[in-house]
């Protein structure tokens, strides 16, 4: 009897823990955890953002100039130091002769035309030869002698130039007097002389009037003045001006013409002019 009673109980036991654990078993899970859902998240929208489509644009290049253009820097550094070199006679066309070369003028400052001349060359001749033209120079520094008139004038005649410019600033000696003036050969001695020169002449005036220099209020008509005395210009059988910037005196001037910013200023209006005549 006790041992049916025990069996009884054990049994009991039994289902009692087999109805406790089958309850376990289908109870709901347990709700996810705060990390367990942020894992879980659907990504984030990969949809663009809204962006410009404006295209940028950029400044096409100039297109390129053919031509041979020979830039005459005046004067030199080493003029006044060899008074019998650049005093010695030189034909100078027209039947006359003239000194081989001077020395220029300065400002009132001391800063000499030889100087001012040279480094508007250069800055001219970078201009040009980024647009492919080729540029020669009638002088190689500022440190030499001359050279004379004629050389000069031979430099562009043997090169066969498109143009010939030689650059200069005047020295009058009233301090009011002021602005640019182009000379070119006249009457022409030859047929380059003639209608190229005074071509060149007018645009080269155009490209400075246009830069906002004042025209010469002393020498010439209209920034233009023709001229039988300068060698250089007399003996060019090429198209060929002299650009006289200004006056060296006049305390305006003179202060672009002692600053890298009035030479570059002076270079990118004589670039222009010559860029014009070759177009």
């Amino acid at each position: 009897m006790r041992r049916s009673l025990a069996v009884v109980t054990c049994l009991l036991t039994l289902a009692g823990c087999a109805t406790s654990t089958a309850g376990s078993a289908s109870a709901p899970p347990p709700s996810p955890s705060i990390a367990t859902a942020q894992r879980t998240a659907p990504p984030p929208s990969t949809v663009p953002r809204s962006t410009s489509t404006t295209p940028r644009t950029t400044k096409p290049a100039p297109p390129p100039v053919s031509g041979v253009v020979v830039l005459d820097p005046g004067h030199n550094g080493d003029n006044a130091a060899n008074p019998d070199v650049i005093n010695e006679l030189v034909p100078a066309g027209r039947g006359r002769t003239k000194p081989c070369n001077t020395t220029g003028t300065a400002t009132g400052a001391g800063y000499p035309e030889h100087a001012f001349t040279w480094s508007v060359a250069v800055r001219v001749r970078a201009i040009l030869e980024a647009r492919g033209i080729e540029v020669r120079l009638t002088r190689p520094n500022d440190r030499g002698i001359g050279p004379c008139v004629n050389e000069r004038a031979a430099v562009g005649n043997d090169a066969a130039a498109d143009a010939v410019v030689s650059i200069h600033a005047d020295g009058s000696t009233n301090p009011a007097a002021h602005g640019f003036h182009v000379a070119y050969s006249s009457p022409p001695l030859n047929a380059a002389q003639g209608e190229p020169s005074l071509r060149l002449a007018r645009t080269m005036r155009d490209g400075l009037s246009s830069a906002g220099f004042p025209l010469s209020t002393y020498v010439g008509s209209h920034g233009l003045s023709p001229r039988d005395d300068l060698g250089g210009l007399n003996l060019s059988t090429r198209p060929a001006v002299l650009v006289e910037c200004g006056n060296m005196r006049n305390a305006a001037e003179a202060a672009a013409f002692s600053s890298p910013a009035g030479q570059r200023s002076y270079a990118a209006a004589i670039a222009a002019g010559i860029l014009v005549y070759l177009a």
